[in-house]
């Protein structure tokens, strides 16, 4: 079952900040790393985001569960880069026919991991500390994003539980018909892409009734729109967004006196 309630405590300090705020830190903290390939910097910010996840108010144990495909996009860089990686400078580790790992190819690989997770972390965070409503009004308030963007991008969250849901129903309808791929993987990978292609299907279709259903209530109706519940962008907030470049210039800095930084250009 995919879940996008918020899991954080509600009196965390760093969780009531407003949802523009938390999203404007993460951006600022994350698009800062892009600027570097040195796995210095990278680990650093992992360090610091872990360090104040209690700030939040989450369990690390919790974050672990919201952030298991980052890891396993880790394993599957680590693995794709000892097969087909064109740089294989450095000491030989393993020669086994054509898996040649080198200190260069972990190194490469280390510093590609630890940038993804710098960057994606954050923003698995602040969702999981943030309302969706939340974040929808602080948008259209704070961000002046249109109310036809921020109340759509909304509904579209709202329904992403429901992915799961139709995943199972089709996989078991599917099974009842006696479609089955058993043990060939050749089989799982043709039932998987056309599953996920029903999947597709029906997530714009009912994407479409959506969309018409929410301009037939007047969502677009370009009269000025009033708020139910207010979201005020405080002086904390704009700390906040502060903090976080700080801490991601303190990360680039030292990977520059420690003498490891690869700037991503040039």
């Amino acid at each position: 079952m995919i879940s996008i309630e918020p899991v954080a405590a509600p009196g965390a300090p760093l969780a009531r900040r407003n949802p523009v705020a938390k999203v404007a830190a993460a951006l600022v903290f994350s698009f800062t790393l892009l600027a570097t390939l040195d796995p210095v910097a990278p680990a650093i910010a992992i360090a610091v985001e872990l360090a104040v996840l209690p700030l939040f108010g989450i369990r690390y144990r919790v974050l672990a569960r919201r952030a298991w495909p980052l890891l396993v996009s880790a394993v599957g860089i680590l693995v794709t880069l000892v097969l087909f990686a064109a740089d294989r400078s450095g000491r030989v580790l393993l020669d086994a026919g054509p898996v040649l790992v080198t200190t260069g190819v972990l190194l490469t690989a280390l510093g590609l991991i630890l940038r993804v997770l710098a960057v994606a972390l954050p923003g698995v965070i602040v969702f999981a500390t943030t309302d969706p409503t939340d974040l929808a009004d602080a948008l259209i308030q704070n961000a002046k994003a249109p109310a036809r963007f921020a109340i759509g991008a909304l509904a579209a969250f709202r329904l992403v539980p429901l992915l799961g849901q139709e995943w199972q129903m089709i996989s078991m309808a599917r099974r009842a018909r006696g479609v089955d791929a058993g043990r060939n993987p050749a089989a799982k990978l043709r039932l998987f892409a056309s599953t996920a292609f029903a999947l597709l299907v029906g997530a714009i279709r009912r994407g479409t009734r959506l969309a018409v259903a929410m301009d037939a209530r007047g969502f677009d109706a370009g009269t000025p729109r009033t708020v139910a519940r207010r979201q005020p962008f405080t002086r904390a907030d704009a700390v906040l967004i502060a903090a976080a470049a700080a801490l991601a210039a303190t990360a680039l800095t030292t990977s520059v006196l420690l003498g490891t930084f690869r700037p991503l250009l040039g």
